[in-house]
């Protein structure tokens, strides 16, 4: 398993003093407050009798903390209570990190790459994983990689993470021969649902779609890893 969570943390970064206490101050206007109103919206639109749409003038401009706050409580209806505002701010912040800043993306590349062997046949990502995970393949064609299985991925996301891709958005990864995209239908995180219309082969290789239910769990990796849909495709990759 590829471990590239100590460099969001990097050594000597200060950090608050109760640790990672991120409030809703902690947030900051741009990339982050883009991608936790696009969260926002669409977990209004999944459960609209659970989590009330922004307003309009919040959805033309975040910016202010008590529209953090809404959004941050908002997104809470539809996630189990370990995820609490300290741990979705991490999660913007991560995202943020690794797509606008070329060190970490570095760091977190070679992580992956130093993990993969020559005997890898199937990579399994998941969140921001599958995101880096994908960049690793397009990057190194000639890795024996040919499946990748990816759960609860924002890769879809408009804008802020797909139109951010490196290479440009929709290329196929040149080794893979299959790819099964899994997520939960109340997955907030996993915005774009299906990735098929978004990456196509140039021989007519596409991504197969996968919904599946984990309850409130819905963006957890537990569910998604145990799930006989993410079984199936992985044993499919290792198939000769």
């Amino acid at each position: 398993m590829a471990f590239y969570g100590h460099w969001f943390r990097p050594p000597g970064a200060p950090v608050k003093s109760d640790g990672y206490a991120w409030t809703h101050r902690d947030v900051t206007e741009g990339f982050e407050t883009e991608l936790l109103m696009a969260l926002w919206q669409e977990a209004a639109r999944i459960a609209p009798d659970r989590v009330p749409p922004p307003a309009p003038a919040e959805t033309a401009k975040a910016t202010t903390p008590h529209t953090v706050q809404r959004a941050l409580h908002a997104l809470s209806a539809l996630l189990p209570s370990r995820f609490t505002d300290r741990f979705l701010i991490g999660v913007l912040k991560q995202v943020r990190l690794y797509l606008t800043d070329d060190d970490t993306r570095e760091r977190v590349q070679r992580s992956i790459a130093d993990t993969v062997t020559d005997d890898t046949q199937v990579l399994v990502a998941h969140s921001l994983g599958s995101v880096i995970a994908y960049e690793a393949l397009c990057a190194r064609p000639e890795w024996p990689v040919c499946t990748l299985v990816s759960l609860g991925s924002p890769l879809g996301i408009p804008r802020l993470v797909y139109d951010r891709l490196r290479p440009a958005p929709g290329t196929w990864p040149a080794g893979l021969r299959e790819w099964t995209n899994i997520c939960d239908r109340g997955d907030v995180v996993a915005l774009a649902k299906e990735l098929a219309p978004l990456f196509k082969s140039p021989d007519g290789l596409a991504v197969t779609d996968i919904l599946i239910d984990n309850g409130r769990q819905a963006h957890d990796l537990v569910p998604h890893l145990t799930a006989a849909e993410t079984g199936a495709a992985v044993a499919a990759g290792l198939l000769p």
